[in-house]
């Protein structure tokens, strides 16, 4: 098969057009998050699809987005759902089954829920390929942290949740077949595929715009940064515990659920910590420059921060579990491997007797660049068309 010229770049002249029409797939449109970048390039990249979502709330993703002709589901209907969404997440298939895209040769979907189910499909057509940041992390291996009893309580979470979430499971796995080619994160969320859909996926990993971060010079100071969104699953909690132990200053950016409970075990434990909120982007380029390094102790599924982090010349201290291991190495990061307080309070000390030089941090952050993406997920499409 040959390909639209639209589709890609100068650099792959060989692909003429025979794919007119591509449609683009997205979970919801609530925000600029790690996968509406990926969303942003990808419009980019074919200037003329439409989007087909679940929901979108106006203003709130970058403008080559809100320009596109965006198709809804029954959930951007329903009474607070701009804020309220995750709400309706046992109806998501449902409202999924409603907003389909099909009518279209080439279906590109990015998916966390559902997303890589919203395509209907006859005779193998339209061609889909899905980059997948997760499975649907809270029916699989995060339910405890969003539905289970400390979260919800006891019964709640064995005799609601848990029916959902499986409910949801079958529904997850049963539509694998829309998808003719997955294109994971990185080799974590790759292996989950595997492990949950019994399907190998290729790996391309997310852009990061490394580029707003090459004119700062670095000037550490005596201080460690946390950027994450304050929830369980990132452990925040152990980077003021060791801190506090430690005796080391400590800035955190990001807010969510947990600030409250974050706070009272800082005060409670003397911790120094300083809860800086959301930053704009050139504040946060500027505590990047002069954290003396970041603090990883979460696990993700790629983890883009780190990425930042180095792009900045700052080094990284993390747990040596899930996507963080295609971006790091031992030239960018101490790594520790259990995921403890004291694991962390080791690490630190570790890397309290290393150096790091910035510019080698630099370099590596360039293999994550948004070009870098471009070309790799392109290589992909070319494979995926070309496929009988």
């Amino acid at each position: 098969m040959t390909v639209s010229a639209e589709v890609f770049s100068p650099a792959k002249p060989a692909l003429m057009a025979s794919y007119q029409q591509v449609t683009l797939v997205h979970d919801y449109l609530n925000g600029m998050r790690g996968g509406e970048k990926v969303l942003e390039l990808l419009c980019r990249m074919f200037p003329q699809a439409s989007i087909f979502t679940l929901m979108h709330v106006d203003g709130s993703v970058a403008p080559v987005i809100e320009d596109r002709n965006i198709i809804t589901s029954p959930l951007q209907h329903m009474p607070w759902a701009a804020k309220k969404y995750r709400l309706y997440f046992p109806l998501f298939p449902a409202f999924a089954e409603f907003t389909k895209a099909g009518d279209c040769d080439l279906v590109i979907s990015t998916s966390h829920a559902v997303a890589k189910s919203m395509v209907s499909r006859k005779g193998g057509k339209p061609r889909h390929v899905c980059y997948i940041h997760s499975p649907m992390r809270y029916i699989w291996d995060r339910f405890d942290d969003y539905f289970g009893p400390e979260k919800v309580g006891k019964i709640a979470s064995r005799l609601v949740f848990r029916p959902i979430a499986a409910g949801l499971q079958r529904y997850d796995r049963g539509t694998t077949d829309r998808v003719d080619v997955f294109v994971a994160n990185s080799r974590f969320v790759a292996d989950r595929v595997k492990r949950l859909y019994g399907r190998e996926a290729e790996v391309v990993a997310p852009p990061v715009d490394i580029g707003r971060f090459d004119s700062l010079h670095r000037q550490p100071e005596d201080w460690y940064l946390v950027v994450s969104a304050l929830v369980p699953y990132k452990r925040v909690d152990h980077a003021i515990a060791a801190c506090a132990a430690l005796r080391k200053p400590l800035k955190i950016v990001g807010s969510g659920p947990d600030m409250k409970p974050l706070r009272a075990l800082a005060a409670r434990l003397g911790a120094d910590v300083e809860f800086l909120g959301f930053v704009s982007d050139n504040d946060l380029g500027l505590y990047y420059s002069r954290a003396r390094a970041l603090l990883f102790p979460g696990i993700e599924d790629f983890g883009i921060v780190p990425v930042e982090a180095i792009a900045s010349g700052c080094p990284v201290i993390a747990l040596q579990e899930g996507g963080i291991l295609d971006s790091m190495t031992s030239g960018t990061a101490v790594f520790y491997q259990h995921g403890t307080v004291d694991g962390l309070k080791r690490a630190i000390g570790e890397f309290e007797w290393r150096s790091f030089d910035p510019s080698e941090l630099r370099d590596h952050a360039r293999r994550f660049s948004e070009d870098a993406f471009v070309s790799g997920f392109q290589d992909v499409l070319i494979r995926a068309i070309q496929a009988p």
